[in-house]
């Protein structure tokens, strides 16, 4: 098993009659990218500023580098938090900033212009010292936040949502940056958003947070194709959700019966259960020829087409139940549907995924 370097053993917060994180355990391998994602107010930031000693737990235990960090404060962690606003000094050059928490630590004056020079380097920003906060990009105050953070050489870096306030082409660039920046320095980050794309883009494991709970955790492609739960087929992009009855169930397979008719798929349940069964948009596609193991979703009219660049979204407008939401499917975008088009769907059974409430 992988030594943890950052261990959150059965960690709560409550606020009088609110709780805020209930019962989470997670472990964070050195040299890891996790990302803490979920909604708004979902306790995601409070476990990030647990790990860094801003918020003390109600109960649990928070242990980094083997040792019990729960009660110590932050600035004597060898955590650094980069905040979602960077919290720069405007009266403060570049370098100022930079070498300011070295100066807390009372480094020498030499060892604290050697490791500025190298973190404004390290972050593409050599040259840029002497440089004035407001004289900078928001991408470069989101480095000059970085440099900052890594001058002081962390054992864990903790990031507060600080691509946020960044405009779309420039989180992409920084998104990029970060992943190339950790896995090079080879330090532990720990990245809290909000951005299911943004988390599937840099992270090594996802960690899935809803209600104060860990509701999924694991690499980005398993969270995406494989979901382990309900919120997490609904939360992780667009998703085909079919609610069913299992029918019938044999040697870890089901079968499902639906709306859009009876489904095989990998799993275990009772007859009887209710269940559901999910399938991402780019599963799903026109039938070209016949094949075992497919799915036969039926005869549909699209309602919609929404060109996305590199696809064209469809949603089916002539559902069974108009309770139900559309089915929404992905075709090539060099392919031009018209609303009112009718084909035939289907998909691979392998890309179903079974989940119950």
């Amino acid at each position: 098993m992988t030594e943890s370097i950052v261990q959150l053993d059965h960690v709560s917060k409550t606020y009088g009659p609110v709780t805020a994180v209930d019962d989470v355990s997670l472990n964070i391998a050195p040299g890891e990218f996790v990302v803490l994602l979920g909604p708004s107010g979902s306790g995601k930031t409070t476990i990030l500023s647990m790990i860094g000693g801003f918020t003390i737990p109600s109960s649990g235990t928070v242990t980094i580098n083997g040792e019990d960090m729960t009660d110590t404060p932050p600035v004597t962690r060898p955590t650094v938090t980069v905040f979602q606003d960077y919290a720069l000094f405007p009266h403060m050059t570049v370098s100022e900033n930079v070498e300011f928490g070295l100066k807390m630590r009372k480094l020498a004056k030499g060892i604290r212009q050697q490791r500025t020079e190298q973190s404004l380097e390290i972050v593409g920003l050599a040259g840029f010292g002497d440089r004035g906060i407001h004289q900078l990009s928001g991408g470069q105050r989101q480095r000059v936040a970085l440099a900052r953070a890594l001058a002081v050489e962390p054992a864990v870096l903790l990031l507060d949502e600080p691509l946020g306030a960044l405009d779309l082409k420039i989180r992409h660039q920084m998104q990029d940056e970060l992943v190339h920046l950790q896995k090079n320095l080879g330090v532990t980050f720990v990245h809290v958003t909000h951005d299911q794309e943004e988390a599937m883009a840099i992270a090594d494991n996802i960690a899935l947070i809803n209600e104060g709970k860990i509701e999924d955790y694991g690499p980005p492609d398993r969270i995406y194709l494989r979901p382990a739960t309900l919120f997490t087929a609904r939360f992780m992009g667009e998703s085909n959700i079919f609610e069913g009855t299992v029918k019938s169930s044999r040697e870890g397979t089901v079968t499902v019966g639906t709306r859009i008719g009876d489904i095989a798929v990998s799993g275990e349940g009772s007859t009887g259960d209710r269940v559901y069964v999910s399938l991402r948009p780019e599963q799903i596609c026109p039938v070209t020829e016949s094949a075992e193991e497919m799915i036969d979703i039926g005869e549909v009219r699209i309602g919609e087409v929404i060109f996305q660049g590199t696809h064209r979204l469809c949603r089916v407008v002539n559902t069974a139940d108009q309770t139900e939401k559309p089915i929404v499917f992905r075709l090539p975008a060099e392919q031009q549907p018209r609303t009112g088009d009718v084909m035939r769907l289907h998909a691979k059974s392998s890309h179903a995924v079974l989940l119950k409430k």
